[in-house]
């Protein structure tokens, strides 16, 4: 203990003499963990996000799409996605199964929305009265339109919070005005209540425009949908419902054709993505830790050259090659963990600040990987002048000058 003590009060009064030189050295270190760390927190951050977004929508949605969307848990190529288009008679054989609650057809498509003065570009998704519950969607102010509306095709619409403040001067005030899409005019009956979102794992539903599918038979010539949703019932297990949805569709068309998807299939695809985007990101970040520990492994050599005459005097002494060795690796390792513990107090400060509107954190196997590398650096870059500092011969080491 007091040996340990001992080396620990030499480096301190080292580091003391050359107080620069010691923050420079160490400034490689504290660079390189906080720009993996912050890339980590991100990485955890995103990955909560992503799943909170798809957990506010509902965890029981299964989303019908044409062709093989996901394979192997990943999201296919382009050649494997289908041709088909469902129709109205999809709908109704999805709504004769007893494990399904709710079943919306959608239709989605590029607009522009003019409210007088303000016109906004924006997306179009056209469904039924069930969408709203499917996906949890509640008016904040208004209300949405119903199967009445959807039936007589009523020229209403529901639009997203935020499409509703880049129009009108605020949510409130554009209940009951008139909209136009793409030239025809409809009445605006609701405004939803923010879902956040947008940029990760799907469309902004805060952004949309939400239409009658039967009035929107106007711009879906065709009648055809791009996609059904749909929800299973409280008793019944997601597995047990996509079986049946499989079931009642490969009456018509091949299982190839389309894909029955999970919620938590869809995070898992969109996880994997952004885990290997966030790895090759911090390897790159890691650069700057060997950069920082070649800059360790210089000022150590450079330490070792102005101490030479001392350490031929403890060799003198009795002082053993492994003291030595000891005490110049122990110096280097301080060195490392200096910067990796500033690096780390500063990636807690500025992730504290980001908080507020992104949810980034770091965790335990985080602070242990950050602090466990720093000083990890200090042994691999510091043994080599330590060992050259050990292999010093005594009388040499008197006489240099």
């Amino acid at each position: 203990m007091f040996y340990f003590l001992f080396i620990l009060k030499s480096a301190g009064a080292d580091f003391a003499r050359n107080k620069g030189r010691t923050i420079l050295t160490s400034l490689g270190i504290l660079i390189g963990v906080l720009s993996v760390v912050l890339l980590v927190a991100f990485g955890l951050g995103l990955r909560k996000y992503i799943k909170d977004q798809f957990e506010s929508l509902g965890t029981n949605v299964l989303r019908i799409v044409p062709g093989k969307l996901l394979q192997g848990g990943n999201f296919s190529s382009g050649s494997s996605l289908g041709v088909i288009r469902f129709d109205e008679r999809d709908i109704q054989t999805l709504k004769k199964l007893k494990e399904i609650e709710y079943v919306a057809p959608v239709f989605s498509k590029s607009i522009t929305v003019d409210a007088g003065r303000n016109t906004q570009d924006g997306n179009m998704y056209a469904s039924s009265a069930d969408i709203f519950l499917i996906l949890n969607l509640s008016p904040q102010y208004g209300e949405v339109f119903t199967k009445r509306d959807v039936d007589k095709r009523t020229k209403v619409v529901v639009i997203g919070p935020k499409i509703a403040e880049k129009l009108f001067s605020d949510r409130e005030s554009a209940i009951g005005k008139t909209i136009k899409v793409d030239g025809q005019a409809f009445r605006v009956m609701g405004v939803l209540e923010s879902k956040g979102g947008g940029g990760f794992g799907g469309p902004d539903l805060d952004s949309f425009v939400y239409m009658p599918y039967k009035t929107a038979y106007i711009f879906n010539t065709d009648k055809k949908f791009i996609a059904i949703v749909a929800n299973a019932k409280t008793d019944v297990t997601i597995a047990k419902a996509k079986e049946s949805i499989q079931i009642g569709l490969t009456k018509r068309y091949k299982a190839d054709d389309f894909s029955v998807i999970e919620q938590t299939e869809i995070l898992n695809a969109i996880s994997s993505i952004f885990g290997i985007v966030n790895a090759v990101l911090v390897a790159i970040a890691a650069i700057s830790l060997i950069v920082g520990g070649i800059g360790i492994m210089n000022i150590m050599y450079v330490t070792v050259t102005e101490r030479i005459k001392e350490i031929g005097i403890r060799r003198a002494i009795g002082a053993r090659r492994s003291d030595i060795l000891y005490q110049f690796l122990i110096e280097s390792i301080i060195l490392s963990l200096f910067g990796g513990f500033m690096g780390l107090s500063l990636a807690f400060i500025i992730v504290f600040f980001i908080q507020r509107i992104f949810p980034a954190y770091i965790d335990v196997p985080t602070v242990a990987v950050a602090l466990g590398v720093s000083s990890g650096i200090g042994i691999v870059f510091g043994v080599f002048p330590a060992k050259k500092a050990a292999d010093l011969s005594p009388i040499d080491a008197i006489r240099y000058e």
